[in-house]
């Protein structure tokens, strides 16, 4: 097969891991962003826009074919989403900042055996060694693909190697240059090695906020907006969002499905025992297991039954049973004591080869040919030529660098073929094999242990839902949506059947899925074309369920309605009231002593709380805990009560000293530039919400 073709064959699975290696170097999160866009402002052709640069859906639309082959789902289209927003993004630095690809610099990073990535492709390798052939691939881009009229081929090989080769180049730069500014200030080591160092001793006060029943403090939707609008960068979104509640109605196969199974397993359970031609019967009968006319050891055998199968005498038939989503029958064909691994060398000449994408065989040489190969190999081995010289030269297996030896492996591991020869054929054995793969040249260098091994066919069919249960989970669903066609209905309606109400709030726009449902695109679409209090006329089926939906909120960009909001800062509010009844009535005093009796608890003591791992016994990580233990101006005196994270605590800093330095200031100096580098790698985050971003991908997808 030609360079070319091969390009064209692995190009796009190939372009798509380069590609989205190239281009997610700097994020350490994978989430989209951007507002909510109408049409308004863009056109057929504009899926979005990144500070005025347009993304063209056929541009899009192309690539989104390449990379997936045909294929495609939701999580696609994001993954390619984000890396055009980020080449957008990063393009813009690359352009203020001068960083550019140099025609030198691209072709040493295309034809380095380090980086480059024609070493995907096997035409550029040395067939002997399997080294990448430099030469080989300059020669093939300088003489065919810079003179070639082929533009599919061009355009695939600038995509899949070329660009993304351009944006690593770049991004490897821009990343020297941000990390080569970097500075860590002396003052700074000293202060981190301080720090590091220090311990506190401290007696204590404490009383947690349980004490306060919740019961007893109610907290208004005016103080949860005034908290929100307080802590505006936590709780403000940038775009806008659907939340809706959804019940669903089961339309997983039911017992009588089950039971259809089972039965028809039975009536076929005698002649599946009967019959002396196993592997023609389930050919007819068809199973969802394929039959390996091989033996397997036991302890290599995952079937759910295997010790009861394992009792059988030869010819007899156990089930049906139920394995997962299916009922098998098991019949008893042979068993054997073999050893329990075994170790081989081997050649191969391959007359088919299996494709990585597909995993269909394919046929790469015929059958004659393999046979005088075959002979040629049995020839020279039989002179006293050197297996391994004899594997590397001819074997097509990717082991043939290791002098085609297979360490020991377990029964399970190869085809049915190969197995017997290494399993059944006494150490020292020599022979040629035929299997699906093509000639094996094996030789048995050693066998350990020994056990049972059986060989077992299988008859297994999957309980499928009939049309009588989807209808019937359809037709409830139905009338769920028919007689719920508002909050209070589709509340109440779900009480009568006992339904649980299940939320999925804040969902975006161009979200592809919902927790608890899977891929959910068309309900999240519908949800954003309605409004709040509109329910689904027509259930929408997610799996094995019929969901019946309906709109609960629509949150515009900023701080989302109090009923979103509520969970997250109710309990802070609630904290806060306590911590202030806490304090007003309880804390009366000015020793520890007289604390403790005011608030019925005892005073508590740490010899040695560390700055670099605050961890305090019984309260946890409190930040003001810890700033307060190491504050020199609470040296000999008692701290006001101070409102913590999970309670109120006043206490007295008995002293502060430092521990024998762990690190010396190289060391800590190191771990200060490490910290500065990770935060540069999440400078992506930053410049994305810094870009004017418009998204209109929910128009199109």
């Amino acid at each position: 097969m030609s360079a070319i073709q091969k390009i064209r064959d692995k190009g796009a699975w190939i372009m798509f891991g380069l590609i989205a290696l190239a281009l997610i170097a700097f994020i350490l999160q994978d989430r989209s962003l951007g507002g909510r866009g109408g049409l308004f402002g863009s056109n057929a052709n504009t899926l979005g826009k990144v500070n005025g640069e347009v993304i063209k859906r056929d541009e899009f639309e192309k690539k989104l074919t390449m990379y997936g082959q045909g294929s495609r789902n939701e999580q696609m289209i994001g993954q390619l989403w984000n890396a055009q927003v980020n080449e957008l993004i990063m393009q813009k630095e690359y352009d203020k900042l001068g960083i550019v690809c140099t025609a030198k610099e691209l072709g040493e990073a295309l034809f380095s055996e380090e980086t480059s990535p024609f070493k995907q492709i096997p035409q550029f390798s040395d067939p002997k060694t399997g080294q990448f052939n430099a030469d080989a691939a300059k020669q093939w881009y300088t003489g065919v693909y810079k003179k070639s009229k082929d533009k599919e081929m061009i355009s695939q090989v600038y995509e899949g190697f070329i660009y993304p080769t351009i944006q690593r180049v770049l991004q490897q730069k821009y990343q020297a240059l941000q990390t080569q500014s970097m500075y860590v200030p002396k003052w700074l080591v000293e202060k981190t090695q301080a720090d590091n160092n220090a311990i506190a001793s401290v007696s204590y006060v404490y009383v947690p906020y349980t004490s306060v029943s919740d019961s007893t403090v109610k907290v208004t939707d005016d103080e949860i907006m005034n908290y929100a609008k307080k802590h505006k960068k936590e709780f403000e979104r940038d775009e806008e969002t659907r939340s809706i509640s959804y019940v669903t109605f089961d339309a997983a196969a039911s017992a009588k499905d089950s039971a259809t199974v089972y039965n028809s397993l039975n009536e076929i359970k005698s002649d599946f025992t009967n019959t002396t031609d196993v592997k023609s019967f389930i050919a007819k009968t068809g199973s969802d297991m394929p039959y390996n006319d091989g033996y397997i050891n036991k302890s290599e055998i995952k079937q759910k039954a295997i010790d009861s199968i394992a009792k059988l005498s030869v010819g007899q038939v156990y089930g049906p049973y139920l394995d997962g989503d299916k009922y098998v029958l098991a019949k008893q064909v042979g068993m054997k004591i073999l050893p329990d691994s075994a170790k081989v060398r081997h050649i191969l000449i391959a007359t088919h080869q299996q494709d990585p994408q597909s995993g269909q065989l394919i046929r790469v040489r015929d059958d004659s040919t393999a046979r005088k190969i075959m002979d040629t190999v049995e020839m020279q081995l039989k002179a006293g030529k050197p297996f391994d010289t004899v594997c590397a030269k001819f074997s097509d297996d990717g082991n043939k660098d290791k002098g085609g030896v297979y360490d020991y492996f377990p029964s399970s591991k190869m085809v049915p073929e190969f197995t017997e020869f290494a399993f059944q054929k006494s150490v020292g054995s020599k022979g040629v094999i035929t299997t699906t793969y093509g000639l094996h040249y094996v030789e048995v260098l050693g066998q350990k242990g020994s056990g049972p091994a059986y060989k077992i066919a299988y008859i297994a069919k999957p309980i499928v839902i009939s049309n009588e249960t989807d209808n019937n989970a359809q037709n409830a669903a139905l009338q769920f949506a028919a007689n719920s066609r508002n909050k209070k209905a589709f509340d109440e309606n779900a009480g009568k059947q006992n339904k649980v109400v299940l939320p999925a709030n804040e969902l975006k726009e161009n979200d592809y899925s919902i927790m608890g449902l899977g891929e959910s695109r068309k309900l999240i679409k519908w949800a954003y074309d309605h409004e709040a209090g509109d329910v689904t006329e027509q259930p929408e089926k997610i799996g094995d369920k019929y969901v019946v939906a309906i709109v609960t909120a629509v949150s515009k960009p900023g701080i989302p309605n109090v009923g979103l909001i509520r969970p997250l800062i109710e309990p802070i509010v609630k904290n806060e009231k306590k911590a202030k009844q806490i304090i007003d009535t309880k804390f009366k005093g000015n020793t520890l002593e007289a604390l403790a009796t005011s608030t019925a608890t005892s005073v508590q003591k740490i010899d040695t709380l560390l700055f670099s791992n605050p961890f305090i016994p019984g309260i946890g990580a409190d930040a003001k805990f810890t700033g307060a233990s190491f504050n020199t101006n609470l040296k000999g005196k008692v701290s006001d009560p101070i409102a913590g994270t999970s309670g109120v605590f006043a206490l007295k800093v008995e002293n502060i000293f430092a521990k024998p330095a762990a690190d010396d200031a190289v060391t800590v100096k190191q771990g200060l530039l490490q910290t500065q580098r990770m935060a540069a790698y999440r400078g992506l985050d930053a410049l994305k919400k810094a870009a004017a971003i418009k998204d209109y991908r929910s128009k199109f997808y």
